[in-house]
């Protein structure tokens, strides 16, 4: 089963939970020794800083969110910290687990308005809560462990703006330079996909240009308006390129595809397709409609469907 964007964000905090727990627990310890006492609490913070890894920020609170000592930062003590509210900070409002440790989800820290997250570490003095350890990470600064997620290949369907469905059977499709010689335009991107090393496109059919990708130039998109798609001799500019054996859509169905895009766009007059996108290694086509909905498909289920299906 692919990984997904959660089962990811899941794996990179067990990994960051398991890293700062034992340090946060330890130092808490030695807070709970000297609690009630800013400058030794500064001082404690202060020798111990280094001991927890990638942090940012430390600090101490009562339980009632009103920090008690300065915050500490790489270069030392951030003084004018004292008395502080943090009740209202977002980690503040999660419930910290009965064995005493929070990581908190991330949010947009409020000095540098970056992702930030925070651990919190109860402070027991016999058994009874003292308050909390606050340690603040910048996303920046932490290490990433997990693998990146495979984008899903699930078909998914996505509604857009609501004052274009709302008005959707008051318009009519108005005929683009691109649909005039749409034929000769999609030949092209037949060739450009399956011949000449492009391994995405989008197509604006409204706007009358197709914005691709090369596996030789992958980090830069190129734009081809209506003159390009309707010239063939743009195909000599881009150099022959074997097809890739690791793409999830086959050659022969490139051209498929091309003529299922071709139908949507052009036979009916109210709802028609306005831009199009194939990926040849996602095996991926997404279609956005003139009602503004979108849907991103695996392509085989694409050339599954008829067009009575969409319209």
């Amino acid at each position: 089963m692919k990984r997904s964007w959660k089962d990811s964000i899941h794996q990179q905090r067990t990994e960051l939970a398991r890293m700062l727990r034992e340090p946060l627990g330890q130092l808490a310890r030695q807070c709970a020794s000297v609690w009630g006492d800013c400058d030794a609490l500064d001082e404690v913070l202060t020798e111990n800083f280094s001991s927890i890894p990638h942090c940012s920020t430390l600090y101490c609170v009562d339980t009632r969110g009103i920090q008690i000592c300065n915050s500490i930062g790489p270069s030392g003590v951030v003084p004018d910290h004292v008395g502080n509210d943090r009740s209202q900070r977002p980690y503040m409002q999660e419930a910290v687990p009965i064995w005493g440790f929070l990581l908190s989800d991330a949010y947009i820290g409020q000095n540098g308005h970056r992702p930030t997250l925070t651990a919190l570490q109860v402070v027991y003095r016999d058994t009874l809560t003292q308050g909390y350890l606050g340690a603040a990470f910048d996303l920046r600064d932490l290490p990433v462990t997990s693998e990146l997620y495979e984008e899903p290949g699930d078909w998914r369907q996505v509604k857009g703006d609501p004052a274009i469905r709302r008005t959707v059977f008051q318009q009519s499709r108005v005929e683009s330079p691109l649909d005039r010689n749409l034929d000769k335009g999609l030949s092209i991107l037949e060739e450009l996909l399956t011949e000449r090393g492009v391994f995405q496109c989008q197509i604006h059919f409204s706007s009358s240009l197709a914005t691709i990708w090369t596996l030789d130039d992958p980090l830069r998109y190129r734009i081809l308006d209506h003159e390009t798609l309707s010239d063939p001799d743009i195909c000599l500019i881009y150099p022959s390129h074997p097809y890739p054996p690791d793409a999830a859509i086959a050659p022969s169905e490139i051209s498929r595809i091309l003529n299922t895009l071709q139908v949507l766009r052009l036979t009916d007059p109210t709802i028609y397709l306005r831009m199009a996108s194939i990926n040849i290694f996602n095996g991926m086509v997404s279609l956005t409609f003139s009602c503004d909905g979108s849907h991103y498909m695996p392509h085989d289920e694409l050339l599954a469907k008829d067009t009575s299906f969409w319209l």
